[in-house]
């Protein structure tokens, strides 16, 4: 599957008129610059970028097969320019080149005449405070918990898990880490409503998992595009010592981590798993 990334923004400048410029901006997964294109704000619509990509697509160029974006501001727009086109528009934190390209660029923009002298944060997304987990998407009980590197495929890979995902890019060997490297997770234990919370986890698109110390303590989860979810609160000493580990094992895996969903404590059946990993740009 052919795959780009792209976004659509303002950018800190502005045509003769003043007007806040946007640009549309595509990059390929191995970074190379497919299309920069630039207009008045007015004209940033959908319409504008149907025209804009079958222009590009008529100079020769193959459509991909999907477009991720990171931005939620960007990704109705882009759903909206795409669907004539037959072009998947996907939102995901996961969008390295195009944040790469997005950063490279913040200094070029300072040196154009059209530069508004604004404060300029390329990747900056706003976020709600963390929001409560649903009542009835609470678990019966959940742990911290480790497994070697090595083992994360050979364990789910070829097991019967409803709910699986395991990015290549994620896997310990894409990130050079040893087999031994031990690999925090957290295990939740959801009972009779494992399934159910399973599927709202998988349609909010878990990114990461990291525990705020507070009054209460949280495990706080980054999902979706801007997303922020409490999944458990504690006051409990020895899960805060446990959450030094896991916080102390991230840092040494480069962040690689896991969320389990179980429906008892056996070890025996698994109901979902994800492999996580915070964005590296911090957006």
């Amino acid at each position: 599957m052919t795959i780009w990334e792209a976004d659509f923004y303002r950018r800190p400048l502005r045509n003769a008129a003043g007007q806040p410029l946007w640009e549309l901006l595509l990059c390929d997964q191995q970074r190379q610059l497919i299309l920069s294109a630039m207009c008045p704000q007015p004209d940033a619509t959908a319409a504008w970028l149907t025209g804009q990509l079958r222009s590009h697509f008529a100079a020769g160029v193959t459509p991909p097969e999907r477009l991720r974006v990171f931005r939620p501001q960007s990704l109705s727009l882009l759903q909206v320019a795409c669907e004539p086109l037959g072009i998947a528009v996907e939102g995901t934190r996961r969008t390295p080149a195009i944040k790469a390209a997005l950063l490279a660029r913040a200094s070029a923009y300072a040196q154009m005449p059209e530069y508004s002298s604004e404060a300029y944060q390329p990747l900056y997304i706003e976020k709600a405070p963390p929001a409560p987990l649903p009542e009835t998407l609470w678990g019966d009980r959940w742990r911290f918990g480790a497994m070697a590197a090595g083992d994360l495929i050979s364990v789910f890979r070829h097991r019967p898990v409803p709910i699986l995902e395991m990015p290549t890019e994620l896997l310990p060997v894409q990130l050079g880490l040893a087999s031994t490297t031990p690999i925090p997770g957290v295990i939740l234990e959801g009972g009779r409503r494992s399934l159910q919370i399973a599927r709202w986890l998988q349609a909010h698109q878990p990114v990461s998992l990291h525990y705020r110390t507070g009054d209460p303590d949280g495990l706080i989860l980054e999902a979706g595009l801007s997303d922020r979810w409490v999944i458990a609160t504690t006051t409990d000493p020895d899960m805060a010592a446990a959450a030094r580990t896991y916080e102390e094992r991230q840092q040494a895996s480069q962040g690689l981590h896991f969320l389990l969903i179980e429906p008892d404590d056996s070890g025996q059946t698994s109901t979902a798993f994800w492999l996580l990993r915070p964005d590296p740009f911090g957006s």
